[in-house]
C-alpha cells in the first residue's frame, strides 16, 4: 500500500538540499518545493532574530499563494524557514563572494556567534504556526591557511556566515550550545513538534523506514 496517499500533503518552502535532507532524516518527504524568491535585506536597525522570524514567515506565505495554483499543493501543509547567523548584532551575509566569506571567517574566529532559524508552518486550515530556534557557535582561531583552504573548497558558497558546519567546516566549533540541526538549517526537535502539534502524522511512516 502507498504510504504517500495516507498522509497528509507537504511542501517545503525551499530549494536547500540540506533542508531536504534533514526532512528525510526523520522520514519526511516533501511532495513539492516551492521556493521563495524574496529580498532577504535585513530592514533599517532590524535583529537577527526578528529577521529570521519575519523572512520564514514571508517565504511560507509567498509560497502558499504559489501552491493555491498547482495541482496537489492546495491546502497542504507548508513549512518554510531562514537561518540567520550573528556577531552580538551584526547580521552576516548569506556569502556569494569570497570576499564575503573571508571577511566572514576572520570575524568568527576565535569567538562566539549565534545562529537564528525562524521556522513557519501553514496548516491545511490556513492557520500559521511559527517557532525561533538560536544555538550558540564559538570557533576556535582559525589561522589565515585554515581560512584560505576553506575559502578554496567553495563550500562557504550560499551559506549564512560563510560556512557550513555540516561539511569540511566542522572542524571549526569548539563548542556549540543549542540544536545542532538549527546550525545546519533546520532544527529537527522544533519541526516536529510544530507539526505533530497540528496533526500531522509523522510518526506513522517510522515503521515503513527501513
Amino acid at each position: 500500500m502507498d504510504l504517500k496517499t495516507q498522509r497528509p500533503r507537504l511542501v517545503l518552502a525551499s530549494s536547500s538540499p540540506r533542508r531536504l535532507a534533514l526532512l528525510q532524516q526523520i522520514g519526511l518527504e516533501p511532495d513539492a518545493l516551492i521556493p521563495a524568491d524574496l529580498d532577504e535585506t535585513p530592514q533599517r536597525n532590524e535583529l537577527p532574530r526578528s529577521l529570521a522570524t519575519r523572512l520564514a514567515s514571508e517565504k511560507a506565505q509567498a509560497a502558499r499563494r504559489v501552491a493555491e495554483t498547482r495541482e496537489g499543493c492546495a491546502g497542504a501543509y507548508l513549512l518554510a524557514a531562514d537561518t540567520v547567523v550573528s556577531v552580538g548584532r551584526r547580521i552576516l551575509p548569506k556569502c556569494e563572494l569570497a570576499e564575503e566569506a573571508e571577511e566572514c571567517l576572520f570575524l568568527l574566529s576565535g569567538r562566539a556567534h549565534r545562529v537564528y532559524t525562524g521556522v513557519s508552518l501553514i496548516t491545511p486550515k490556513g492557520a500559521e504556526r511559527r517557532r525561533l530556534v538560536e544555538t550558540r557557535v564559538r570557533f576556535k582561531r582559525l589561522s589565515s591557511a585554515e581560512i584560505e583552504a576553506y575559502l578554496a573548497s567553495g563550500e562557504w558558497r550560499g551559506k549564512a556566515g560563510g560556512y557550513a558546519i555540516q561539511g569540511l567546516a566542522g572542524v571549526f566549533p569548539v563548542s556549540l550550545i543549542g540544536s545542532y540541526t538549527n546550525v545546519v538549517g533546520l532544527p529537527l526537535h522544533e519541526v516536529a513538534s510544530l507539526m505533530v502539534g497540528e496533526g500531522y502524522p509523522l510518526f506513522g511512516s517510522w515503521g515503513a523506514a527501513s
